[in-house]
């Protein structure tokens, strides 16, 4: 058996148990994964059912362009589509979409157009008014407009709903999914409404959007709206396509907890996926105390993890917005930039001058002293030599090893920074450290600040 193309792949995706990461709720939790749509993602459906559905009341003509604005997974399933059946395609997105989804969507031929996030949805820049506006001006275009197509609702309610029902035999209590456009839930929760009116249907918010507060008092609150992070759910616009009659809850969930939970989905569970997917998980946790050991959970996982490698997965993006906590940097941390250069050090026969000859040329305060063998048996440091030689001008042609101080104790590399700083004082201005490849290294109180100050 084989395929005609690539679209006829797209649903029936698998349902997955998860573990550890949920052991904290009494109720069973499966994973919707929509990662193996050939897009990598559940807009795949409602992206060929939007085509479809403009072929085939004239909307979108054969040669036509497609355009609209995305986060980037609406666009990939349209490109992918709009690649097999003949069309070009014109996406617009916004400055916080990471740079894999632009990226992606350029490899399967789109333009794409960049507009700032940080503008009121009526803005002339904003990406809803400039898709619109490309929608209008360029020849033999159809602008999709997936936050009010009814296409995007259908394909979940005719698709996804009842894959989901005859996946767990009809047994599901409650289905969980982060809500962007509103096409998933409310076309996933319009047909397991229609099965059972019990099923709970919980939508997924993030903080920065309306969706939560407007569900729960009807009112669309400007206040609640002011940037996030988080990707692929949350709007500060009431799309048409959010049926917040099916929603029975909405709960919100951080951009750190979003990200730190997607990254425990990949680490706890081996399952790759994106913010959403984090978001979904930890409100189900928030929420684990509405839910019974006889429950049964399905969770929507959205999109791949590979969208937001240089993001949630990397873990200096992570920390300097406060979203990782570093780990406690340790010995072998603090020479990091240096330990590529060769330890400097002088040898006990040599004079004194030919020290600070040494500290000077290398702009050092320290330096340890060793034997012809190598091994470490003393040291010396510039207040210590400029002392001496207030009281003797001649202390400059001694040997060092008639002047040299007590070696500079050593850490082991693995020693946290807190404790290393405690062997550095007044009578003891550095320690040595050996690192993995056992080459030793001096740390100073330079490195100490250096490490604090970053």
């Amino acid at each position: 058996m084989y395929y005609n193309n690539i679209l006829e792949t797209i649903g029936n995706t698998p349902l997955v148990k998860l573990n550890d990461i949920v052991a904290e709720v009494s109720a069973t939790v499966l994973a919707k994964i929509e990662t193996t749509n050939p897009g990598n993602s559940v807009k795949d459906r409602m992206a060929l059912q939007m085509i479809i559905d403009a072929e085939a009341d004239g909307r979108l003509k054969p040669g036509g362009t497609i355009v609209e604005g995305t986060s980037g997974n609406t666009g990939m399933g349209l490109a992918i589509a709009g690649l097999i059946k003949g069309y070009k395609c014109v996406f617009v997105t916004t400055d916080k979409q990471s740079k894999e989804k632009v990226d992606i969507l350029k490899a399967v031929g789109a333009e794409v157009i960049v507009c700032p996030t940080d503008v009121d949805p009526t803005d002339n820049r904003s990406y809803y008014s400039v898709s619109k506006r490309l929608g209008e001006e360029i020849p033999g275009a159809w602008y999709v407009n997936q936050y009010d197509n009814p296409s995007n609702v259908k394909a979940h309610y005719e698709q996804t709903g009842p894959e989901i029902w005859k996946q767990t035999e009809g047994k599901i209590t409650h289905f969980v999914v982060g809500v962007g456009t509103g096409g998933t839930i409310s076309g996933v929760g319009r047909y397991l409404k229609e099965q059972n009116p019990d099923i709970q249907i919980w939508g997924i918010d993030t903080y920065g959007s309306i969706f939560k507060k407007y569900h729960e008092t009807g009112e669309f609150d400007e206040k609640e709206i002011y940037p996030y992070i988080t990707e692929g759910i949350g709007e500060d616009i009431l799309p048409k396509c959010v049926n917040f009659d099916v929603i029975d809850k909405f709960e919100k969930v951080t951009d750190k907890d979003g990200l730190v939970w997607q990254r425990k989905l990949a680490r706890e569970e081996g399952i790759l996926v994106g913010n959403s997917a984090g978001s979904a998980v930890k409100g189900i946790l928030q929420l684990k105390d509405h839910l019974k050991p006889e429950d049964v959970v399905v969770v929507l996982f959205h999109d791949h993890a590979t969208r937001y490698m240089g993001k949630a997965f990397n873990d200096d993006w992570m920390k300097d917005r406060g979203f990782l906590d570093s780990k406690p940097k340790t010995a072998l941390d603090l020479i990091s930039s240096h330990q590529h250069l060769p330890l400097i050090t002088v040898l006990d026969t040599d004079l004194a001058k030919s020290a600070f000859d040494k500290m000077e040329k290398y702009s050092i305060s320290q330096l340890p002293v060793v034997n012809e063998a190598g091994d470490f048996i003393g040291s010396l440091n510039d207040h210590h030599i400029f002392r001496l030689l207030l009281n003797n001008l001649d202390a400059g042609n001694q040997p060092v090893s008639e002047i040299m101080q007590a070696p500079f104790p050593i850490v082991s590399y693995y020693e946290e920074m807190e404790s290393v700083s405690k062997s550095i004082n007044k009578e003891n201005p550095a320690v040595m450290v050996k690192d993995l490849g056992g080459v030793y290294h001096i740390i100073t109180k330079y490195d100490l600040i250096s490490a604090l100050a970053k």
